[in-house]
């Protein structure tokens, strides 16, 4: 039996669709599909029911596939007792604050395990690298920016904020209310600036650089932050997120590198999975 096809039979399975899992499994569509009609010829079974949203595993699909894992995992067991350690590849990414751990540990797990034998390191993107995550603004005219993610700014408040009662902000709500400055961020001063012409004035209480302490400030009542809006963020049930009404300020974050290599060319391709 072909371990090979057992792999592309797992990652579809897992994708729930032949075109996705030749993108995970880095090989054509035709290839993948010509290796499980092999396994299903060899097994006299069908694996997979096609639909038009992609495949659906059938029983025996089902009953194969914790076998199948359960067997490539003992096969990749044998192998490292018998494969000589090759050198470590070093890779280094420069990572912008704020990007959310859950997301980006997804993306670094799939990216250390596509590459065999790399040592990565995580530096800040102002440090030589082979590739970054970073805002847009960070980019510079030679680089190239791939997309990833786009995030609106809102305001954080503590859940028992007199302001947390209104679905929106006004602006002229936040004159003299106290606020905690996070330093780097691209929509403070654009958001300073729209207050000013406004004549409204803030507090700053603190001066920070990352969401995690902005957030712990903000849980302990210091004061109000500007905050781009993600998933994680949802887990702080004590703060409150709100609009501010006429204010539209993003974040856009994507893969920025110079030149095209293997690094950024497999991390384009995990790009498209977690996006």
């Amino acid at each position: 039996m072909d371990l090979r096809a057992l792999h592309y039979f797992i990652s579809i399975y897992e994708q729930g669709s032949i075109s996705s899992a030749a993108k995970a499994c880095f090989v054509a569509q035709p290839s993948i599909s010509a290796s499980i009609q092999l396994l299903e010829k060899e097994l006299a079974i069908q694996l997979f029911f096609r639909h038009a949203r992609g495949v659906k595993a059938t029983d025996a699909g089902k009953q194969l596939y914790p076998l199948a894992k359960k067997l490539l995992g003992q096969a990749d067991a044998i192998k490292s007792l018998f494969v000589q350690k090759n050198e470590k590849i070093p890779v280094s990414l420069g990572l912008t604050k704020g990007l959310g751990v859950a997301r980006m540990s997804a993306l670094l797990k799939d990216f250390t395990t596509s590459l065999e034998s790399i040592e990565l390191t995580l530096v800040s993107p102002n440090e030589p690298c082979d590739a970054k995550i970073i805002a847009i603004e960070e980019c510079h005219n030679d680089d190239n920016f791939i997309a990833m993610w786009q995030e609106d700014y809102v305001l954080a408040l503590p859940h028992n904020h007199i302001l947390s009662l209104k679905n929106e902000i006004e602006l002229d709500d936040l004159h003299q209310q106290p606020f905690i400055q996070r330093t780097p961020c691209s929509a403070w001063q654009p958001f300073v600036s729209e207050l000013s012409t406004k004549q409204i004035n803030i507090d700053v209480r603190a001066k920070i650089q990352t969401i995690d302490y902005a957030l712990g400030l903000v849980s302990a009542g210091v004061g109000l932050a500007l905050l781009p809006l993600y998933n994680e963020l949802e887990q702080y049930s004590d703060i409150s997120f709100r609009k501010i009404k006429g204010v539209k300020l993003t974040r856009k974050i994507g893969l920025v590198y110079k030149q095209e290599n293997r690094v950024t060319s497999l991390l384009k391709q995990l790009i498209t999975r977690h996006c």
